[in-house]
């Protein structure tokens, strides 16, 4: 049966989606985060959790992309945000099956960027993240000592196939072991599991390349109070840092100036 999804957003605080709720079940996990009131463009990130949107970069400069730390407004039946180089426009529907949001970004012909929906859930111990087996995954430096293999001198990811790129098994989240590790799966969709609960994404971007990025902090992160927080993010892109991305490892704005995608999200098992 599928259930149909509430969303809240807070667009004086980065556009951020605040709740992700279906039958009673709160799928966005938050935490408390009073300083994000009076942040800044190009302030380092401040974590409250819920679904950012990130863009143009998740790593990097600017940290958690330049959207998060600015005031959108509502045009029409539209979320806007300005930023220096672009403009993002977030229209969020509910279906049948559970919602719909359509995204432009507006900008010169050829802007590079990586959007993230960086999506925080509230996950058991036993959930479990399904992505088609043996498609291709970058693992980050972070996950070097982890990793079943020697990491090669300097490289900015190495890639192996899921669901145990590098021999660590990433479609389980799992009890907190003092770990974070991030990766960018090459896929368009994937549902996640926990008990009888699912909820899955998929990602629509014609001409663009398209991931599943994946967050899993088992309470490793950051060095200095850590704490839990498990991501899953459709993502525009291959990689989480714009500056480490090759020829096809970013979204480009086409010469009509705006670039379109489609994030579905339901409540039914729509796995690989």
């Amino acid at each position: 049966m599928t259930v149909p999804l509430d969303i809240v957003t807070d667009l004086a605080h980065g556009g951020r989606w605040t709740s992700l709720r279906s039958a009673g079940r709160e799928w966005l996990w938050r935490r408390e985060a009073p300083e994000r009131d009076n942040v800044s463009p190009g302030d380092a990130f401040v974590d409250a959790g819920g679904l950012e949107e990130c863009v143009p970069t998740v790593r990097g400069d600017p940290d958690h992309g330049d959207a998060w730390a600015r005031s959108w407004t509502r045009e029409e039946e539209a979320d806007v945000v300005h930023c220096d180089r672009f403009a993002l426009a977030r229209t969020v529907r509910g279906t049948t099956e559970g919602a719909e949001a359509d995204y432009v970004l507006t900008a010169d012909p050829g802007f590079r960027f990586v959007w993230a929906a960086h999506a925080l859930l509230d996950l058991s111990d036993h959930a479990s993240l399904h992505i088609q087996d043996g498609a291709r995954a970058r693992l980050f430096p972070e996950a070097a000592p982890l990793s079943d293999r020697v990491w090669p001198e300097g490289a900015a990811w190495v890639e192996s196939d899921w669901p145990a790129p590098g021999g660590l098994r990433l479609d389980r989240f799992g009890p907190d072991d003092g770990t974070a590790v991030g990766a960018v799966v090459d896929a368009s969709r994937c549902c996640v599991h926990d008990r009888e609960d699912r909820l899955s994404f998929a990602l629509e971007a014609d001409g663009q390349p398209v991931s599943i990025a994946l967050w899993r902090n088992l309470g490793g992160f950051p060095a200095q109070h850590p704490y839990r927080s498990t991501g899953v993010e459709p993502m525009l892109g291959r990689v989480f840092d714009l500056a480490e991305a090759g020829p096809d490892d970013a979204a480009r704005v086409p010469a009509s100036g705006e670039a379109r995608w489609r994030l579905t999200l339901t409540t039914n098992c729509r796995c690989a």
